[in-house]
C-alpha cells in the first residue's frame, strides 16, 4: 500500500511541536527555530491531536506551550506559505486550521501556561492568549501585525484578546501593528507574570509544578467556571458548573484533602 502523504506531513508537522511528559506536565514545544517558530500550516493542523493527547493521559494535570531556543516563543504563522495557503480560496481553509489549534487550545479542559521568551507575534500571540496564564521574560516582545500585511484579523479571534486586555488597547495593537515591550504588555494585561530570562523556565515550570500538586478536579472546575462565566455571564451553563463543583465534594480527593489537613500532611491527590 502507498504511504499516505497527508499523515506524513501531519507527522512531519507533529515533530516540530515536540510532546513531553515530567511530573504531570506536559510541555509542547514550538520547534521551528529557523523561522522563529512560526508555524506552518501542517503545524496548525498537527496542535489539536497533541492536545488532545495530553487532556487524555491521566498524568497529565498541567500543560505548557513553549518555544524552542532563544529567539521566540512563536513569530506568528510561516508568511513563506501565504502565496499558496493564505491566497484566494485557500484562505477560508487555512483560517479553519488556525481555528481548530486556538479553539483546542481556549477549551482544553486541563490548566494550560504559555511559557514566552522572545518574539510573540500575530498567531503565535493567538496562542499565548488561548492559554489560561502567560509567563514571560523581560525580553519578549508582542504584536499584532495583521494591518502590515494587508490581512484581516479573524473576528473569532478577538474574544481572547479582549478578555485580557481593554477595548482600546485591543484597538492600540490591531490599528498599528507595533512591537510592545514586555513591560507595556504586563501592564495591558497580555502578560500574566514577568521575570528575566534567566529564570523563565523555573519560574514557568514551578508554576505548572504549584498547580499540579492540587486537586485536578478542584481546579478543573475551577477553570470551567471562570471560562464560561466571563464569556457567557448569564448564558453560562450553571446546571453543568454545580455538577462540577458537586464532583469535588463527592471525590476521594476531597476525603484526602480533609485527612491531610486533620494530619497536617501535604494531601496526596489522585483526581477521583
Amino acid at each position: 500500500m502507498a504511504a499516505d502523504p497527508t499523515s506524513h506531513t501531519l507527522d512531519a508537522a507533529a515533530a516540530q511541536i515536540a510532546f513531553a511528559i515530567a511530573s504531570g506536565v506536559a510541555t509542547l514545544t514550538i520547534a521551528n527555530p529557523a523561522r522563529r517558530n512560526a508555524m506552518t500550516a501542517a503545524m496548525w493542523g498537527a496542535l489539536p491531536g497533541l492536545l488532545a493527547r495530553a487532556v487524555a493521559d491521566a498524568d497529565v494535570r498541567v500543560i505548557v506551550l513553549r518555544g524552542a531556543g532563544q529567539q521566540a516563543f512563536c513569530a506568528g504563522a510561516d508568511i513563506s506559505e501565504f502565496e499558496s495557503a493564505r491566497a484566494g480560496e485557500a484562505v477560508a481553509a487555512y483560517d479553519a486550521l488556525n481555528h481548530a489549534a486556538f479553539e483546542a487550545l481556549s477549551g482544553c479542559p486541563k490548566p494550560t501556561i504559555a511559557m514566552v521568551h522572545g518574539f510573540c507575534m500575530g498567531g503565535g500571540l493567538g496562542l499565548a492568549l488561548a492559554c489560561d496564564l502567560r509567563i514571560a521574560d523581560t525580553a519578549a516582545q508582542f504584536a499584532l501585525p495583521p494591518a502590515k500585511l494587508g490581512l484581516g484579523y479573524n473576528p473569532r479571534w478577538i474574544g481572547p484578546i479582549l478578555r485580557a486586555i481593554s477595548p482600546a488597547d485591543a484597538k492600540l495593537l490591531l490599528f498599528t501593528g507595533r512591537r510592545i515591550p514586555a513591560e507595556h504588555a504586563l501592564t495591558m494585561g497580555l502578560v500574566t507574570k514577568l521575570c528575566e530570562a534567566d529564570d523563565l523556565e523555573v519560574v514557568t515550570m514551578s508554576l505548572a509544578a504549584e498547580i499540579a500538586a492540587n486537586a485536578p478536579l478542584s481546579v478543573k472546575a475551577a477553570k470551567a467556571m471562570v471560562d464560561q462565566l466571563s464569556a457567557a455571564g448569564a448564558r453560562a451553563d450553571m446546571a453543568a458548573l454545580d455538577a462540577m463543583v458537586a464532583a469535588c465534594f463527592a471525590s476521594a480527593d476531597y476525603a484526602e484533602g480533609r485527612r491531610a489537613f486533620l494530619e497536617k500532611r501535604t494531601p496526596v491527590f489522585r483526581g477521583t
